[in-house]
């Protein structure tokens, strides 16, 4: 009545309950008409007697079992360690030692696709319940845990969503760039975030840009990715390659593929660790159902039908691999001490290739190459200069590899 005289017959009264999330009595949310998440792999209690609300009540009561997602195929066993991934790597292997209560929480990896963020993801899961039997770890893409979310709003099931992430000891989402331009997402992942940093619990996050880079993500979020360790993953070198692709080879039953085709590999895909993947399939596919032996000429036809955009980039490794199929060598006799004249010429055209195709210093050259100083890559340079000046073979045989490099 009071109401409606001083504010007419629209007036209307809203108000809130605060509840002392230091009362153990907590009061406990209805929980009629529950619905659990739409995500068959995620078991969410539906116990009448349980607390949940726990954005309200302090401390989450007992764990719930859950299917942690984790693909045990990604282990750090066949993570293959390499200047490309080093301290991502050892980052992880600190976390799976102490979950929670380490410098890297939260920690933050980046890198293009296909460099191995969510290998990295499960290797770190699966150390941690190696480690640690009782945590309730989990591994969940950004595109599942929106589609979990939506669920939850449309199904008025919030709580049993925050009750269920809110219990995880060990949180790993794939892919967080999914969520820019997502306000709502981002600001049950801001809560979600503090709620689990507070109460020391793990959190490990990937995307394809770093949070300086991130576009469309709330700053308060970008601020927290920071809190702990930023990780890049970048294209892995050809010695790091050689080593990933015997791995794989050794995970598909140990095939038999030459040093000299594994090389070629290497050096012919560089960017993408997920395209050598699938070139491997390719070639084990190719020599079962053919009945052939896996053969320079078969590799080599097998990346030009499938893999054409990896020879557009040049690079050191690239030009390596070029001049020692042109010389039929190894890159192991470019990086060799060896002075025999077929392989100094080799060596040589390395250097000259890579001083005009690459932006690499002369140190870095040199390196390459067998660890020269930077004075002998300019006299290689200089020496196949005057030669194609002087000889008219030497200069087509330059021009032939020019063409293949560009090609």
């Amino acid at each position: 009545m009071v109401i409606r005289r001083e504010l007419g017959a629209n007036g209307r009264l809203l108000y809130n309950i605060l509840i002392d999330a230091s009362d153990s009595t907590c009061m406990q949310a209805p929980s009629h008409n529950r619905k659990a998440i739409q995500n068959p792999a995620i078991l969410i209690p539906t116990s009448e007697n349980q607390k949940i609300d726990p954005w309200v009540c302090a401390g989450i009561p007992k764990k719930i079992k859950i299917n942690s997602n984790l693909n045990h195929h990604y282990t750090f066993d066949n993570f293959i360690e390499g200047e490309c991934n080093r301290l991502a790597r050892s980052a992880g292997y600190a976390i799976a030692d102490n979950p929670g209560g380490n410098a890297f929480n939260p920690m933050f990896v980046y890198s293009a696709t296909g460099l191995g963020k969510t290998h990295l993801l499960h290797s770190i899961g699966i150390k941690i319940k190696e480690n640690f039997p009782d945590k309730t770890v989990l591994y969940v893409s950004s595109e599942d845990f929106l589609r979990q979310f939506i669920a939850s709003v449309k199904n008025q099931t919030v709580n049993d969503f925050n009750y269920f992430y809110q219990s995880i000891d060990v949180l790993l989402m794939d892919d967080i760039h999914n969520f820019a331009g997502k306000a709502a997402t981002q600001e049950q992942l801001f809560h979600l975030f503090n709620y689990l940093h507070q109460n020391n619990k793990q959190i490990v996050l990937t995307s394809d840009k770093s949070p300086l880079e991130m576009e469309d993500i709330e700053p308060r979020l970008l601020s927290r990715f920071k809190w702990g360790l930023s990780a890049q993953l970048t294209p892995p070198d050809a010695e790091t390659r050689v080593q990933i692709i015997k791995s794989k080879i050794m995970d598909d039953g140990g095939i038999v593929i030459p040093d000299d085709v594994v090389e070629y590999i290497a050096y012919r895909i560089s960017n993408n660790v997920r395209e050598i993947e699938g070139v491997l399939k390719t070639i084990l596919a190719e020599s079962i159902l053919s009945k052939r032996t896996i053969t320079l000429d078969l590799v080599r036809g097998i990346i030009d039908q499938i893999a054409t955009n990896t020879n557009k980039e040049v690079s050191i490794d690239y030009i390596k691999s070029v001049v020692c199929d042109h010389f039929n060598i190894s890159v192991n006799d470019i990086n060799s001490n060896t002075r025999k004249r077929e392989i100094v010429q080799a060596r040589q055209l390395v250097m000259y290739f890579s001083k005009e195709y690459t932006q690499s210093s002369l140190a870095k050259i040199g390196k390459l190459c067998g660890n020269k100083d930077h004075a002998t890559v300019l006299h290689a340079h200089r020496t196949v200069k005057n030669q194609c000046d002087t000889n008219k073979k030497y200069k087509l045989q330059v021009q032939d590899l020019e063409k293949k490099l560009k090609c």
